[in-house]
């Protein structure tokens, strides 16, 4: 049963009935609620200030997962990054360098690759600009990488040349020498045979017996075969590319023609007394870019160490020439 209040009017000196008029309930219940509201609200800030809803926690997990990832890229990138410049330091300082070849200039690498900015700290980076970040120092790594293979296929090129080179080097003697005695006169200035004065000997003289054979020293292309009454007689000039030429005098016969395409250790004649000749020998020279160079420079195929330098001592004997 509703309780009924009463109170004493001091004006009809007697308890009357109280009653709470309508307009002042709604105010009454108004305030309530709008206190209510504001105290909701203010419980719902502070726990938002300081409590993480389970989205954010979600979202939360997601982010430290994603930096720690990104960490671990990040490592394994700088790793990549330390490999290509190993890479391109050793393509231009040893590989390069090997073939003399002009090393690829860092700015030759820029062109094809965009310079990445420095990395921004993780702790400070987006999802957006963690995956832009990984996206950009990939990409850089890639077009590196394509670059480098590109220059490891230029090098690829010079290995083949450089073998064809190497065949093209006159690099073993003439004539068979396991003994070295058939060396018999060096290059530079000798005692001229048939004139008696001192001149310009521009090969090597091997004495041998007529008929020993003589080998090409070195790949090519026969460019004379022929006969020089006043001076080489009987001989052959080959062309090994590459600026180099070999000459072989004085032979008894010539096996080699013009044209012919000629290995390295092919008989090509045999030695003789042809020509300009005071005995039996094989008048060698070999020139380099049209000038004649001393031949004993060039057998390292077929000579160790000592017997080179027992070749070497020969060689350089002041006597006389055999043409």
């Amino acid at each position: 049963m509703k309780k009924v209040k009463y109170y004493y009017n001091t004006h009809t000196l007697r308890y009357e009935k109280l009653e709470t008029p309508l307009r002042v309930r709604l105010l009454r219940v108004f305030g309530f609620i709008a206190g209510s509201l504001v105290f909701a609200a203010i419980i719902v800030a502070i726990a938002f200030q300081y409590v993480d809803s389970p989205k954010e926690i979600l979202l939360q997990q997601e982010n430290e997962t994603l930096r720690e990832n990104y960490s671990l890229l990040k490592n394994r990138t700088d790793q990549l990054q330390q490999q290509m410049a190993e890479l391109e330091n050793r393509d231009n300082d040893v590989y390069r360098a090997i073939f003399e070849a002009t090393p690829v200039p860092d700015s030759a690498r820029l062109k094809a690759m965009a310079k990445s900015k420095e990395v921004q700290l993780v702790q400070s980076m987006g999802e957006h600009e963690l995956v832009q970040s990984i996206t950009g120092q990939l990409n850089t790594l890639t077009l590196r990488a394509a670059y480098q293979q590109k220059s490891f296929d230029d090098i690829d090129v010079m290995i083949k040349n450089k073998e064809k080179l190497l065949a093209a080097i006159p690099a073993i003697q003439p004539v068979s020498d396991k003994d070295l005695r058939h060396i018999a006169s060096g290059f530079g200035y000798r005692i001229d045979p048939v004139y008696k004065i001192t001149k310009f000997h521009a090969g090597l003289d091997f004495a041998a017996t007529q008929g020993t054979p003589i080998y090409a020293t070195a790949d090519g292309t026969v460019k004379e075969a022929s006969y020089d009454a006043g001076g080489y007689g009987n001989h052959v000039v080959i062309n090994h590319g590459y600026g180099y030429e070999t000459l072989y005098g004085h032979m008894v016969r010539i096996k080699a023609r013009g044209g012919q395409k000629i290995k390295r250790g092919e008989v090509i004649g045999w030695v003789g007394s042809t020509g300009k000749s005071t005995g039996p020998h094989c008048h060698y020279e070999v020139h380099k870019s049209g000038q004649p160079v001393d031949p004993v420079y060039f057998f390292y195929n077929d000579l160790t160490p000592e017997q080179y330098d027992q070749v070497l001592k020969l060689s350089k004997a002041a006597n006389q020439s055999f043409d």
